[in-house]
C-alpha cells in the first residue's frame, strides 16, 4: 500500500528517534500540529464513542478522497490521533477500511505504549471514519 507523503514522513521521523523520550516528545509535537477544531465543531455529533478522552473527529471527501479533522483534550492522545491522520488522509473509502491500525503503529515503533484503553479509542476513531465513509460515497 502506497503511503502519502505525510504519512512517509511520519515514518521517516519515528523510525529515526530511538529513545522513548524522543518519541513522546515527537509525538506531542504532531499533536500539537493538528489544526484546531473550532469550537462550534466540538459537537456530541462529532464525538467518537468508545475514547476515554474526549476525542472529535469531522470528515469531508474531495474527488472520491478522504481528508480529516480532529482535536482531542488529551496531549498524547492528540498525537496518536495526528499519526492516524497522517496515515489516512487522502485515501478513498475503499483504501480507508484496508487500514491496518495496530501494524502501522507497530511500523512506527510505538506499538508497546499503546495501552489496551489506548489502542481501543483509537480503533473507535478508525471506525468511525470508515463510518463516515460508508455514509457518504
Amino acid at each position: 500500500m502506497n503511503l502519502s507523503a505525510e504519512a512517509q514522513t511520519a515514518l521517516d521521523t519515528f523510525s529515526a528517534s530511538l529513545s522513548w523520550e524522543q518519541r513522546a516528545r515527537l509525538l506531542m509535537q504532531w499533536g500539537d500540529r493538528l489544526p484546531a477544531l473550532a469550537d462550534e465543531e466540538k459537537t456530541d455529533e462529532h464525538l467518537v464513542d468508545g475514547c476515554e478522552s474526549k476525542v472529535w473527529l469531522l470528515g469531508e471527501i474531495a474527488e472520491g478522497h478522504w481528508q480529516f479533522r480532529a482535536a482531542s483534550d488529551a496531549r498524547l492522545i492528540r498525537g496518536l490521533v495526528a499519526l492516524l491522520l497522517a496515515r489516512v488522509n487522502g485515501l478513498s473509502a475503499p483504501e480507508l477500511q484496508q487500514v491496518n491500525l495496530a501494524d502501522w503503529f507497530n511500523q512506527l515503533g510505538l506499538s508497546r505504549q499503546l495501552s489496551p484503553s489506548r489502542s481501543n479509542g483509537l480503533n473507535a476513531v478508525l471506525q468511525k471514519m470508515r463510518q463516515l465513509a460508508a455514509h457518504r460515497r
